[in-house]
């Protein structure tokens, strides 16, 4: 996940705080040359380190820090502060105010435009209610039109392509489509090059004087470090960007363009491609990135993920089930299946407070875990796993062999079944256990139950 070096490197520097009871001048600026470095490793802009340095000492310099009962604690307050204004501080929207509105999607080759877009445009109609209407402009990069089509059939949005026409033509063509057909949202998927040049820019040009856009969102690759900030910087200038969407963001990424192209564009983050699945894009959230990057997790986008993934009528059917004290393999099974929905658990575990990737992989409750235990009760009869005692050893060497595992890790996942079994138990009544949770009544504190345990 991107931000993972920079996080622990910060978090080591803050940990040097804790430990001491006062904070002396050299204790701050030792501390600001460590986080210095740490920000230029992570491929943010010189410029943008050296004004937030400054900004930050100066801020950690008042007599505030030095009083206060715990200093470091105020340092960490004062350091997520301005990283979230560094990234803009508060989360920004499309502009769709417009009857059809038109986001036009730009950016270089190869930073995910075709796929992000369609991403969004399904974002779109999930969380306003729109209609959206997807549009191939991109006619020169071979199958894109068939890509922005495949991925559009995917995610139930309908495409509009006119072949190899002229992309003006084909967007003014698109936006009489969008009236006659009651699209009330027009996103236009225009070329990109491997670089920037004027013959892009010009048809660019073209294409929004034709259509008038209500945004210009910019798709920035965040693999690509500097280079993202400035094609951002050479876009904005061309065209006058009203946004930008980060993409490959669950790469292993140093995250400089995304701390860096607010403050030299002026521009917010609006949205984060967050993996390749079509469903892992989201809002960009300044305060929450600026919590998981100094370890204090993003609970908020936690809990949003839980709920977009929660299916109410099994978390009821699950909650029966618990009452009468029957918990099976397959159920076992499917509350696994949410939560590998939710996303991969290292991403998980940077949203919770005071966990990382790290400890995660240290309990052995990564990915390929969950893909192992799934091969497991898969392998198993219907009847088996509604009663895991029927497993005597030849049927565990039977499903060994349909899984591709041992004996030994069939056994490992019974305990672990039978643990997470005697722990429902134990759960107080009234509230859905589970990794997801929800549905369930309320406890005697008024508090649902949620995602683990929440």
């Amino acid at each position: 996940m991107a931000f993972e070096s920079l996080a622990e490197k910060l978090g080591s520097v803050f940990k040097k705080l804790r430990g001491k009871g006062r904070l002396s001048e050299s204790d701050i600026k030792e501390a600001m040359r460590e986080v210095r470095l740490a920000l230029l490793e992570a491929d943010v802009s010189f410029k943008v380190v050296r004004d937030f340095i400054k900004t930050v000492t100066e801020r950690c310099s008042g007599a505030d820090v030095y009083d206060a009962l715990s200093p470091a604690q105020t340092v960490i307050k004062i350091v997520n502060e301005e990283l979230c204004a560094l990234m803009g501080g508060g989360n920004a929207k499309l502009n769709l105010s417009n009857a059809p509105a038109v986001v036009m999607l730009v950016g270089l080759q190869g930073a995910g435009k075709t796929t992000n877009g369609a991403k969004l445009a399904a974002l779109v109609r999930k969380q306003n209610g729109k209609r959206p209407l997807l549009v191939a402009c991109d006619i020169y990069r071979p199958a894109a039109i068939k890509q922005l089509e495949t991925v559009g059939k995917q995610l139930d949005v309908p495409v509009f392509q006119m072949g190899t026409e002229n992309p003006v033509l084909i967007a003014e063509a698109a936006m009489r489509h969008a009236r006659e057909h009651g699209n009330d949202v027009v996103f236009l998927d225009t070329a990109g090059r491997l670089h920037i040049d004027e013959e892009l820019m010009d048809e660019l040009r073209a294409v929004k004087a034709a259509v008038n856009p209500s945004e210009i969102l910019l798709v920035v690759d965040a693999m690509t470090g500097q280079d993202a900030v400035n094609a951002a910087e050479a876009f904005d200038n061309a065209l006058g960007i009203d946004g930008v969407m980060i993409t490959k963001l669950d790469g292993d990424a140093r995250g400089g363009a995304a701390l860096s192209v607010r403050a030299v564009t002026g521009k917010p983050i609006k949205f984060a491609g967050t993996g390749e699945k079509l469903d892992q894009i989201e809002a960009f959230h300044p305060d929450r990135m600026a919590s998981r990057i100094l370890g204090m997790g993003d609970v908020l986008t936690l809990i949003e993920k839980a709920e977009q993934n929660f299916d109410e009528q099994k978390a009821r059917e699950l909650s029966e089930k618990l009452s009468k004290n029957r918990f099976t393999l397959q159920d076992y099974y499917e509350q696994l299946g949410e939560l590998k929905n939710m996303g991969s658990l290292s991403d998980i575990a940077g949203m919770i407070p005071g966990m990382d990737a790290k400890a995660l992989a240290g309990a052995k409750m990564d990915d390929g875990f969950i893909k192992k235990t799934e091969a497991i009760i898969l392998s198993m009869t219907p009847k088996e796993r509604e009663d895991p005692a029927l497993l005597n050893s030849s049927r565990k060497r039977r499903v060994a062999a349909g899984s591709g595992t041992s004996i030994v890790e069939i056994n490992r996942l019974l305990k672990q079944y039978d643990a997470m079994r005697q722990m429902m138990r134990q759960i107080t009544k009234g509230r859905l256990p589970g990794f997801l949770g929800g549905g369930g009544k309320r406890g005697k504190k008024g508090k649902k139950g949620g995602l683990f345990g929440m």
